[in-house]
């Protein structure tokens, strides 16, 4: 009944009109009698569907793992590439207005397109990162954080604590405009100030032939968010908390981040860092790099756009997987979040699955995508009963794949390149087993 509910609201997406957005308030479960013994929730949570294997993923999660569970209200959006394109992408939009609405947004993995992608999907124009849109609206900072599991052999052994990756959600090149100059020529760029004073310009380059160039920027206002959602973060962690730029080379960019941190926690944050026992210190990035790598963990890093892009892929992979990762977007109000699973669609499974093959694709982050936004949903309405099933449905996650249950990624981790099938299972009989651990522990009295 879910399955179809999700199927025939992507068939209605897939048949919008241009620039019509994709709203669907799915059933409320509390009106029917399936609903008995779920734990309400009495707020919704904003759903935005993905692409590809994930895409089939995230309906199995939430047809085996979350509805049985819970009487949930939850508002739809297809972020699948066609809709996106059918709707001029003003579906992102609204998806991410809705979730400042209600607080709470919960998605799946999407396609980002480039110029393959344009031809694949015969695309009116190559849209924007949907990530991107949704993060400069809601503004912000994603955290990552590594699940770490102890028969899951780690990359950087030294890493026995976990590192959170703070990254700034907004501007930068996410939101830059590049260019390919095609023949010689003066790049400028120009600020006109909105007071009708004096326009200032900056020559940038002589090209001497064809080349590229790009413009970016950011708010103070932007940096200030990211700079409390770093500082209150740490100290929900108790753990210290670095800031990493290269304001050695652009010293009035990524000095402007560097001169707010420090303002923002020597005048808010200093007395509270030094009561809880932890430091805030600013880095070089590449000085940070090898820090990081020499480091037990247990501190929270936090980096602009495109740095904390990059690093907390490796962060992940250091730990195992990235596989193995959550991430949640905290708005600068500390009431607005998003969650996700820190990794693609999988394309290379997606293209399997196309054929008719059984695939063996980790649904661990998209899982923790949920039961983090849920946990959120939890915060918000005081829901003990919510904030319990959020936790026990990571704790049987954890504890399928400490029994030896796990996918194929985790199971080259353990076992190396020449793993077996007998060493692995494929997503469905995966998500089986979680779904039997959990009910073995409510079933055992061992829900906490």
């Amino acid at each position: 009944m879910v399955v179809t509910a999700f199927v025939a609201a992507n068939r209605l997406a897939r048949n919008a009109a241009a620039r019509q957005s994709v709203r669907m308030l799915c059933r409320d479960f509390s009106r029917s009698a399936v609903a008995s013994g779920k734990i309400k929730v009495k707020n919704p949570v904003v759903d935005l569907d993905g692409d590809e294997m994930t895409r089939i993923i995230w309906d199995d999660i939430k047809s085996k793992l979350i509805l049985p569970y819970l009487d949930l209200k939850i508002e739809y959006f297809d972020l699948g590439l066609p809709n996106r394109d059918a709707t001029d992408d003003q579906v992102t939009v609204d998806a991410a207005h809705a979730i400042l609405e209600h607080s709470v947004g919960i998605k799946c993995a999407t396609i980002t397109p480039d110029e393959q992608r344009v031809e694949e999907f015969k695309l009116k124009q190559m849209w924007r990162s949907p990530n991107g849109t949704i993060r400069n609206i809601l503004n912000g900072t994603v955290f990552r954080e590594p699940i770490v599991i102890s028969n899951i052999p780690r990359l950087v052994p030294g890493w026995t604590k976990p590192i959170v990756v703070g990254r700034h959600a907004f501007g930068d090149q996410y939101r830059a405009t590049d260019f390919v100059a095609d023949r010689p020529g003066q790049f400028k760029m120009s600020f006109t100030p909105a007071d009708g004073t004096k326009p200032t310009e900056w020559k940038v380059f002589d090209f001497p032939g064809a080349g590229v160039g790009m413009g970016m920027y950011n708010t103070e206002e932007s940096i200030r968010g990211f700079a409390r959602s770093c500082m209150e973060f740490s100290l929900t962690k108790g753990w210290d908390l670095f800031l990493s730029t290269k304001n050695t080379i652009l010293k009035k960019y990524d000095g402007r981040f560097k001169d707010i941190f420090q303002e923002i926690y020597e005048e808010e944050y200093k007395e509270q860092f030094e009561s809880r026992g932890i430091t805030y210190t600013h880095r070089l990035i590449d000085d940070m790099v090898a820090q990081a790598l020499k480091s037990a963990g247990g501190f929270v890093w936090a980096l602009k756009n495109y740095d904390g892009d990059v690093q907390s892929d490796i962060v992940a992979q250091g730990y195992g997987s990235l596989g193995l990762m959550t991430s949640v977007l905290v708005a600068p109000d500390g009431k607005t979040v998003e969650s996700e699973a820190a990794h693609g669609t999988v394309t290379r499974h997606w293209r399997e699955y196309q054929k008719g093959k059984p695939t063996s694709t980790n649904p661990v982050a998209s899982i923790f995508a949920w039961t983090r936004g849920l946990q959120h949903r939890a915060k918000l309405d005081d829901n003990k009963e919510l904030r319990a099933f959020c936790r026990n449905m990571e704790r049987a996650v954890i504890e399928t794949i400490e029994a030896g249950h796990m996918t194929k990624d985790l199971a080259i981790c353990v076992h190396g390149w020449e793993v077996t099938p007998d060493q692995y299972l494929n997503t469905v009989p995966f998500m089986d087993k979680i779904k039997e651990q959990y009910d073995a522990n409510v079933a055992a009295g061992t829900k906490k």
